[in-house]
């Protein structure tokens, strides 16, 4: 077993993350290459090209998912957090309040998890817990890290310090979201599948959906956002994953009849939003 919620929690702050001023485009611009020299000042090279700013951007984001959990200066943490936090509102912010319970205290969601201001919202990370290091990769690890970011890779690291190991299947670890709408991510790490579905591999997903609710409920949090772990580059079927998924938040909620955290299923694609509503109908 893995650190627990309460042994790791005096490890990193926890408390409400500050929202800078939104910035205008000029300004957006600026930001972007007061990151791009600091990144590329980091890897001893120097910003003397022209570009366009999507182009810039793209870099930033790139060169931002291969760093490692160095510190940051607060100079610059506070340039890409006026980025990024402009750039989370631009996207569009999603109140879990806009859209209404398939069960008593269970909704399904479909579109973009780094739009939605839930409590928490569960980032389907890999062992290494530190976000995905490949350049602008689609993973949904990838893309939580790029808009949260470079605070949250910095947390998972004192977190993986702590513990003093990887990060087992089936458990969970909590940070603050910095400059996404949620107040919080919850990191957990599902089965690889490369074969055949086994028994332990299902176990495994089902321990996920459980510590994250246990630790959603220790943490006090209201409402929280489910990706479909697994289901992308971990191969596990998505109709047998929602499957388990579903009916773990189901027995969860049995068990816990006094808790007030709201789960959201989100789906980003068309067909997963289906399977859910599906088993949902059905349960």
């Amino acid at each position: 077993m893995g650190l627990s919620f309460s042994e790791y929690r005096s490890a990193i702050d926890l408390s409400p993350y500050p929202r800078p001023a939104l910035l205008d485009r000029a300004a957006c611009t600026e930001a972007c290459d007061t990151l791009l020299k600091f990144l590329l000042r980091e890897r001893g090279l120097i910003a003397a090209f022209s570009a366009t700013y999507e182009r810039k951007r793209r870099l930033v984001r790139g060169y931002m998912n291969e760093r490692p959990a160095h510190p940051v200066p607060s100079d610059i943490l506070a340039v890409q957090d006026a980025l990024f936090w402009t750039e989370s509102v631009e996207r569009g912010i999603v109140s879990p309040q806009d859209f209404p319970d398939r069960k008593p205290g269970i909704a399904l969601w479909e579109g973009d998890i780094t739009r939605l201001a839930a409590d928490g919202i569960v980032n389907a990370a890999n062992k290494g817990l530190l976000g995905c290091f490949l350049p602008d990769h689609n993973c949904i690890d990838n893309v939580i890290h790029s808009a949260a970011g470079m605070q949250l890779r910095g947390d998972c690291a004192k977190i993986l310090a702590l513990q003093g190991r990887e990060e087992d299947c089936g458990e969970c670890k909590l940070t603050r979201a910095y400059n996404l709408p949620a107040r919080y991510v919850l990191h957990t790490v599902g089965p690889m599948i490369w074969h055949s579905v086994e028994e332990r591999q299902r176990a495994q997903l089902r321990s996920c959906y459980i510590s994250c609710l246990n630790t959603a409920e220790e943490a006090g949090l209201s409402s929280l956002a489910f990706c479909c772990i697994s289901t992308g580059v971990f191969s596990f079927p998505r109709e047998e994953a929602a499957e388990i998924a579903v009916g773990a938040v189901l027995n969860w909620k049995m068990r816990h009849p006094e808790s007030r955290v709201r789960v959201i299923f989100n789906t980003f694609l068309p067909e997963d939003t289906q399977i859910y509503h599906n088993i949902l109908s059905l349960a």
